[in-house]
């Protein structure tokens, strides 16, 4: 990855910072309820992902995985702006100054990074129902958040395509990193089908969201295929009664808020 490729990722950050703009207002609580449900797992995740800096296992992955964050953080800014406009709270607010409970993130994206094994297999299950997510979200009526997924699509795309090359190689590379790959797909994997678990919300947005369950058949495709090429097993380990969509959260969850928020509570409406 090319220095130029860093900076391809900064500009478009900012530009998905201002796609919903200050005129874009949700139409209701309801689409600013969903919109959160995407906010929080872009932003979560994003967070995740920023701890690899100089940890990564080389550093081409260092700039690669900071590039996906980034990426990351850009879809949650917004969609937080989105999301506030309904009440009038800014994407700082709603990042820094919610509580748990407040959250709508599913427990994946909470999952600890773990190994890089396990994280590449957590990126590969998020990369591929966010590329599900945002290819329905295209057609949603509700224009901004067409526009959002339109973009955030294009940047997915290659999110996916990273994890699985990592699966790949780390399946077919040595017996012990093909040991922590399926050990990791097994400790993520539990958290699967809270994805795709349909809500009342949805419900009532009708055509303005995508239907988390009619995601579930293009997601399954997608991990079949690489999990075959990898020669690994689909888990069949039994699923989690996940409810971060409504506010309960996977343990991790609380440390991560912390080391995430402590600086912006300790010093609010500080600047520099």
């Amino acid at each position: 990855m090319s220095h130029e490729d860093v900076h391809v990722s900064v500009d478009e950050l900012e530009l998905a910072s201002e796609l919903s703009g200050g005129e874009a207002i949700a139409a209701s609580a309801d689409i600013a309820e969903y919109a959160l449900w995407l906010a929080d797992d872009a932003l979560i995740l994003s967070q995740q992902l920023g701890a690899w800096i100089s940890r990564a296992p080389e550093l081409e992955e260092d700039v690669a995985l900071g590039n996906i964050a980034l990426d990351l953080l850009g879809h949650a800014r917004s969609l937080l702006r989105y999301a506030g406009s309904w009440d009038g709270r800014s994407e700082d607010d709603l990042a820094y100054f919610r509580d748990e409970a407040e959250f709508r993130s599913a427990w994946l994206m909470e999952q600890p990074n773990g190994d890089f094994a396990q994280t590449i297999a957590r990126q590969l299950l998020a990369s591929a129902y966010m590329f599900e997510l945002y290819s329905a979200l295209r057609r949603s009526t509700d224009e901004t958040l067409a526009a959002i997924a339109e973009k955030s699509l294009k940047e997915v795309d290659y999110h996916r395509d990273h994890a699985v090359q990592w699966v790949l190689r780390l399946a077919g590379g040595t017996e012990l990193s093909r040991e922590r790959m399926i050990r990791a797909l097994n400790d993520v994997w539990p958290y699967v089908d809270e994805l795709f678990r349909d809500d009342p919300l949805i419900d009532r947005l009708g055509d303005a969201a995508a239907r988390p369950s009619a995601l579930r058949a293009g997601f399954d495709a997608v991990i079949a295929t690489v999990l075959a090429e990898a020669e690994l097993e689909t888990p069949t380990i039994g699923q989690s009664r996940a409810g971060g969509r409504h506010g309960a959260h996977s343990t991790p969850m609380g440390h991560l808020l912390a080391e995430m928020q402590v600086l912006a509570r300790r010093h609010p409406g500080a600047s520099w």
